[in-house]
């Protein structure tokens, strides 16, 4: 049997994101998880700056990125996040954003962790990497990824009934619980 009792979804507050978001909220409703939420603040910002640009104090602009980051959370996670599922969000300051978020994995013993890839292939890849590909390696724990949604895939009706939708077919199987197809 398959127990969840912390899941850690990764957030950097993209669309796809949002959407790793709702399948981390849907587990933990399914499994009485108590959800974890963690945006990493990368401090590699610096190096994005021509080298002739004048450079910001550099304390006040990674300050303004983590209150940021601690208002978008605030934004995010709803009241029925904290109430029902215990939300938690973590803001971490790093330089390699996958090492972060496989620490807050381990720091809150997560059984799962969700998050979202960009699918960038190619040379975006070779030259950036892949946050998604560095945490599946490197994680303890399970790893879900979600890619960029085309359509929803899960969804809550009035009735708090759950409805997934195959991908690939469009076809419904509502009514079952997301933890008996696992």
């Amino acid at each position: 049997m398959i127990r969840l009792t912390n899941i850690l979804v990764a957030t950097d507050f993209s669309a796809v994101s949002r959407a790793a978001l709702s399948y981390g909220r849907e587990l933990a409703r399914c499994f009485g998880a108590t959800l974890h939420v963690v945006h990493v603040t990368d401090t590699n910002y610096a190096w994005m700056m021509p080298p002739e640009a004048v450079l910001p104090d550099l304390g006040q602009l990674e300050q303004d990125l983590i209150d940021s980051a601690h208002n978008e959370l605030d934004t995010i996670l709803t009241y029925d996040d904290r109430t029902e599922l215990h939300a938690r969000g973590v803001v971490r300051v790093a330089t390699d954003t996958a090492a972060a978020i496989v620490a807050q994995a381990r720091d809150c013993h997560a059984d799962l962790i969700v998050m979202g890839t960009h699918g960038h292939g190619g040379a975006a890849r070779l030259l950036l990497g892949s946050v998604a590909d560095k945490v599946l390696h490197t994680a303890r724990c399970p790893v879900l990824v979600i890619r960029e949604p085309e359509h929803e895939t899960l969804e809550r009706d009035p009735q708090t009934t759950t409805r997934l939708t195959h991908p690939d077919d469009q076809t419904d199987a509502v009514g079952y619980h997301p933890q008996a197809l696992l």
